[in-house]
């Protein structure tokens, strides 16, 4: 397996990075939205390029590009009800500029060194959750044609990208050949994470603003890389499962399809098969729902 280097990696050489963005109006607490940065790229792109290279070279993400801003968005229903709301991050929009350049090149190292596991569909190029259900319904019925008995143990984990935990997150970065300054630079971009939590009052025209706070563990909220460094953490999960069952994933949906000839076979690998999971949920600090 070669190792990942970033380096050498020039990150952004033009004002092109720019002209892909969306111009959103939301911003993080720097209040800089990337309609503002699209319309100054030719004057910024030289002094961020230089900034996003020096930090690839020294190993060292930008804590004031780590800072979160938590709010939630109204859904529907009762607006005096929790459950009506959903929460969002806000990142600094030069930190996703920067972890889109990064996303692009560990992609590419997990993708060439064939790492990620075929039985993950999420977040990847060329895969949906349509594909996910048409591999669960076509292998229940393969065996269900060969008169097999079959079934299924459907996981569901509570808070899974937020449980992440980092030091085992790195190991495994490690393993899979982000090795050197890279793997520095990974355990700066996770480490000293802050957010504060900001909500809208009706009684005055001041938002509600929380004190900021420490991230200790989780992949960030919001974040370009976080879904891909979750793919990471539980990437090996399939590898402890699949002499027993078929595994198929969809991020932190995870199911297990058992078939077997004799029932009493079908009852022992499921039992095994469940026992083998939890230990691996426990020992990767996750918790079934």
């Amino acid at each position: 397996m070669k190792k990942m280097s970033v380096s050498k990696y020039t990150v952004i050489s033009s004002n092109v990075s720019f002209m892909l963005m969306k111009p959103k109006k939301s911003s993080g607490c720097d209040e800089i939205t990337s309609k503002i940065i699209k319309s100054c790229a030719s004057l910024i792109s030289f002094p961020l390029s230089y900034i996003y290279n020096y930090s690839l070279h020294t190993g060292i993400f930008p804590d004031h590009l780590k800072m979160a801003v938590v709010k939630s968005l109204y859904k529907k229903g009762d607006k005096f009800e929790i459950s009506t709301y959903r929460s969002i991050s806000l990142l600094p929009t030069f930190a996703k500029i920067f972890e889109k350049a990064i996303y692009s090149r560990l992609s590419q190292h997990l993708q060439t060194n064939n790492i990620l596991a075929p039985e993950q569909y999420a977040f990847r190029k060329g895969s949906s959750t349509e594909d996910v259900a048409f591999r669960l319904t076509d292998s229940v019925l393969k065996s269900l044609n060969q008169k097999l008995y079959v079934g299924g143990i459907f996981c569901d984990l509570s808070e899974a990208f937020d449980s992440v935990n980092h030091e085992i997150l790195l190991t495994k970065l490690h393993f899979y050949g982000i090795q050197g300054i890279t793997i520095d630079w990974f355990r700066s971009y996770l480490t000293n994470r802050k957010q504060k939590v900001e909500i809208k009052s009706h009684n005055s025209t001041h938002n509600l603003v929380s004190d900021w706070g420490i991230l200790k563990h989780g992949v960030p909220r919001g974040s370009i890389l976080g879904p891909l460094l979750f793919l990471a953490y539980i990437n090996d999960l399939s590898l402890q499962i699949n002499s027993l069952a078929e595994p198929i994933l969809f991020a932190d949906n995870t199911s297990f399809i058992i078939s077997k000839e004799n029932f009493i076979d079908f009852i022992a690998s499921a039992n095994q098969v469940l026992a083998h999971t939890i230990e691996w949920f426990s020992a990767n600090k996750l918790v079934l729902n």
